[in-house]
C-alpha cells in the first residue's frame, strides 16, 4: 500500500489540536492524523497526516497559513510492512530486572527477570529511548534497595510500560493516567497482553486532575517533559507520603539542574540521577511531612 505523510509544527497545543482537526476534512482524505508535542523541543508541536492517496498540496499550504503553521513536508514512503520491521529492528531492552521486548527476540526468560512486552504495532515507549530506559532503570534500583512502594502513580503512562514495571516488580497498586485517549487504549492493549489488566487502573487525566490520583502514594512515576513536570512539583508532593519516592524523566541533560531546584523547594531531595545520551532521569525522595 502506498503511504504518503503530511508534517507540520507550530507552536502550541490548541492551534495544533486545531490543525489536526482541520486535516480531516481534506479531500483526499488522510486515513490517520497525529497531534504531538516534540520531546527535544520546547514548546513546538507536530501535526501529521497519514495519506494513501497524494495528498493536495495547495490545501495543504492553506490549512497551514490559516493556523500559522510551518509548510507541511510531504513525503512518500516506502512499502513496508512496520508492523514485521518494529519487530526485527527493536532488540530486546535489558534493563535491570527488566526486559522489555516487542513479540520477538526473546526465547527464553532468564532467571529473576521480568518481561515485559509493548505490542509491536504500537511501539512507542518501548524502552529504546532514552528517557524511559532511564526510568526502568531507576525503578529497578529502587526495588533492588528495598524501597517500599505498594502504592503508584505513573503521570503520563503513555504505553504503561512503566506502570506494568511496577506492578510486576513489586505487586503494587498502580494508577496510570495519560491526558491523550489514544494512549490510554495503547496502554489498555498492553496491560493485557502481560496479563495485568485486571490490576492497573487506567485514567484519562491532566497532570493529577483526578481523585483517584490523590494518593498518598510511595511513588510517583512521570516521563513527560520538563515544563509539566516544574508545574507539577507541588501536586507530587501533595500525593507523596513523607520517605515516597519520584522518578522523573523526558528531561534534557541542561535541564536537570532546574528541576532539581525546582523540587528541592518543594520538600524533596535527590537521590539518583542517571544520564543516557541527552536525556536526564532523576530520583527524588519526599522529606518533608
Amino acid at each position: 500500500m502506498e503511504t504518503w505523510t503530511a508534517l507540520t509544527t507550530l507552536g502550541d497545543r490548541e492551534r495544533a489540536e486545531a490543525l489536526g482537526r482541520s486535516l480531516e476534512s481534506l479531500d483526499p482524505e488522510p486515513w490517520g492524523t497525529g497531534v504531538m508535542m516534540l520531546e527535544d523541543v520546547d514548546g513546538t508541536w507536530e501535526v501529521g497526516g497519514y495519506f494513501t492517496d497524494a495528498p493536495d498540496e495547495i490545501a495543504l499550504a492553506l490549512l497551514a497559513a490559516a493556523h500559522g503553521a510551518a509548510e507541511f513536508t510531504i513525503s512518500k514512503l516506502p512499502d513496508v510492512d512496520w508492523v514485521a520491521h518494529v519487530r526485527r529492528e527493536l532488540a530486546p531492552v535489558d534493563a535491570g530486572r527488566f526486559l522489555v521486548h516487542c513479540g520477538s527476540g526473546v526465547e527464553t526468560v532468564p532467571e529473576g527477570r521480568i518481561l515485559i512486552r509493548i505490542e509491536s504495532s504500537m511501539a512507542f515507549g518501548t524502552g529504546h529511548h532514552g528517557t524511559t530506559l532511564g526510568c526502568l532503570k531507576a525503578l529497578d534500583r529502587l526495588v533492588g534497595n528495598c524501597a517500599v512502594i505498594r502504592r503508584v502513580a505513573d503521570i503520563g503512562c503513555g504505553t504503561a510500560v512503566l506502570a506494568m514495571a511496577a506492578q510486576l516488580a513489586c505487586g503494587a497498586e498502580v494508577v496510570a493516567s495519560d491526558v491523550d485517549p489514544v494512549a490510554v487504549e495503547v496502554a489498555r492493549t498492553n496491560l493485557s497482553a502481560n496479563g495485568i489488566e485486571d490490576c492497573v487502573t487506567l485514567i484519562e487525566a491532566t497532570g493529577f486532575d483526578d481523585a483517584r490520583l490523590a494518593g498518598p502514594f510511595d511513588l510517583v512515576l512521570a516521563n513527560i517533559l520538563r515544563d509539566p513536570l516544574l508545574g507539577m512539583a507541588e501536586d507530587v508532593a501533595q500525593a507523596l507520603r513523607a520517605g515516597g519516592h519520584a522518578v522523573l524523566g523526558g528531561i534534557l541533560v541542561e535541564q536537570a539542574d532546574h528541576v532539581v531546584t525546582r523540587y528541592a523547594s518543594s520538600g524533596f531531595c535527590l537521590r539518583g540521577r542517571e544520564d543516557i545520551g541527552e536525556w536526564s532521569t532523576l530520583t527524588l525522595t519526599r522529606t518533608s511531612s
